[in-house]
């Protein structure tokens, strides 16, 4: 029977055309799992096999009131990906009654070894303590998930490169935070990251360099429009706005006026000349709060741009 099925995978796999119409162009249905000609419309295959997971439960009634069988998914969030297992912190039985209490002093023994033989080496030690400051500076930053994976991901590859040798764990997760959102499109300033961080400014700036150099992380320079959003909402103003300062550095860009210039400054001053024009101002205190920048740049940002666009208000 293992022949036959193999046989018939292996058929459905090396088929180049339809054995009626000699055409070789096929549809898949996956609701019905059938491969239909598109010619002629044979069906040529209905016993598709779905890999997928299986929900079907036999036999236990929780899986059955769930609706899954399967365990979390591996994540780079945890040290150990989150492939072990843990015992629960509650303290009582599979009925819900509360232990007794030298069922707990038990319990209790137990957890604590098993957390220390969850951590076998000084790597995975290492991880463990990286991704709990990791977790902590994004949820301080508000940043989603993907970019947490992504930095988690950063980081592990530091390890492996032995790049956090003589640097602080605080400086390298930092570094790999502020890359990631490079990465994803979700830029945040390098004083935004140290805000947050237990390291400077100038550490994280360094340590990032390190890291991109070595593991060959292609960063492309942050784009103006990326941060427009954000400012925004930070100041609270409406849609138009934020459509007028992306029309601005669009404008700005065509003349090269963005160029050698920092991205966070052309940013705020389009944000600052756009709320003005559509008659939502906002002062340069307002704006240089919400962006992390001096009121200086965004004076100048502002005049260059007045000027070189020919804006008059």
């Amino acid at each position: 029977m293992t022949f036959q099925n193999d046989e018939l995978n292996m058929e459905i796999i090396e088929i180049k055309q339809c054995s009626d119409c000699k055409s070789k162009e096929f549809e898949h249905n996956a609701r019905k799992g059938e491969d239909v000609c598109m010619d002629c419309g044979l069906v040529y295959s209905n016993m598709a096999i779905d890999e997928g997971p299986d929900w079907r439960s036999y036999e236990d009634t929780s899986q059955e009131q769930s609706g899954e069988r399967t365990g979390m998914p591996t994540t780079n969030l945890l040290h150990d990906k989150g492939l072990t297992t843990d015992i629960g912190w509650k303290n009582s039985d599979y009925a819900g009654s509360s232990l007794s209490s030298m069922n707990n002093k038990l319990f209790r023994r137990l957890r604590r070894q098993h957390q220390r033989t969850r951590i076998s080496s000084s790597t995975e030690r290492n991880l463990a303590v990286a991704l709990g400051e990791l977790q902590r500076l994004a949820a301080q930053m508000g940043l989603p998930r993907d970019v947490r994976e992504e930095a988690a991901y950063i980081y592990r590859k530091a390890v492996e490169k032995k790049l956090v040798r003589g640097r602080s764990i605080e400086g390298v997760v930092a570094a790999s935070l502020y890359a990631a959102c490079r990465m994803r499109k979700i830029p945040r300033t390098l004083d935004e990251v140290g805000e947050f961080s237990r390291t400077g400014r100038k550490e994280i700036g360094r340590t990032f360099r390190a890291i991109a150099k070595e593991l060959r992380i292609m960063v492309q320079p942050s784009n103006p429009k990326d941060y427009i959003d954000r400012f925004c909402s930070v100041l609270k103003l409406p849609r138009e706005v934020i459509t007028q300062a992306h029309d601005i550095i669009d404008k700005a860009e065509k003349i090269d006026l963005t160029a050698g210039r920092g991205p966070t400054g052309i940013a705020a001053a389009s944000v600052y000349l756009a709320s003005k024009m559509r008659g939502f101002e906002r002062t340069q205190k307002e704006v240089s709060d919400a962006a992390g920048v001096t009121e200086v740049t965004i004076r100048n940002r502002y005049k260059e741009m007045c000027k070189a666009l020919d804006i008059k208000l």
